[in-house]
């Protein structure tokens, strides 16, 4: 009887053991998925035989202080809102608003503030925003506009200013 016991516990040893070792077969599969993989992206990598030298255009000195005017207004971002003009002549085109408020009683501090600088400055309300938005300047095509905007933020405290186009 303990031969039998004995004999049946090494049999079942022998299956466990040969039973957990991986195949050689789910080696040799895994090995050529990963060589066709990196042939594959040996292809989408691989340089042309001859490659044509790129064309380098020389390097400009420039000084440090000189500044880099554009002149492309056409990509220049203009914010479109329905606005009602509050106090003002009335807007163009596209104008420069240098102000935004909840109240209207520092909207009206803004315009003063700039009236008295010389600007002709109104008070535009966005109803769907409940906004009062202060309009230093207002200008009928978009480059102008983009170029007082310019001059308005290199002063500090309208360096946030931007374009708006009434609906």
């Amino acid at each position: 009887m303990k031969k039998y016991i004995v004999l049946c516990a090494g049999l079942c040893l022998a299956l466990a053991m040969t039973s957990c070792k991986s195949s050689e077969s789910a080696y040799k599969k895994a090995y050529e998925k990963a060589k066709q993989y990196d042939t594959q992206t040996a292809q989408h990598t691989a340089q042309p035989a001859y490659e044509e030298p790129a064309v380098v255009a020389p390097v400009q000195t420039r000084p440090a202080n000189e500044v880099r005017q554009l002149d492309n207004y056409d990509n220049v971002s203009v914010r479109q809102e329905k606005v009602a003009v509050v106090s003002g002549n009335g807007l163009k085109a596209f104008s420069v608003v240098v102000g935004s408020f909840g109240l209207q009683s520092n909207a009206e501090g803004l315009q003063q503030r700039l009236k008295s600088a010389g600007y002709d400055a109104q008070i535009v309300k966005n109803e769907d925003r409940n906004m009062f938005r202060v309009v230093a300047a207002t200008f009928d095509n978009k480059a102008d506009a983009a170029r007082s905007r310019d001059q308005f933020r290199e002063q500090e405290a309208y360096k946030d200013a931007w374009l708006l186009s009434k609906q």
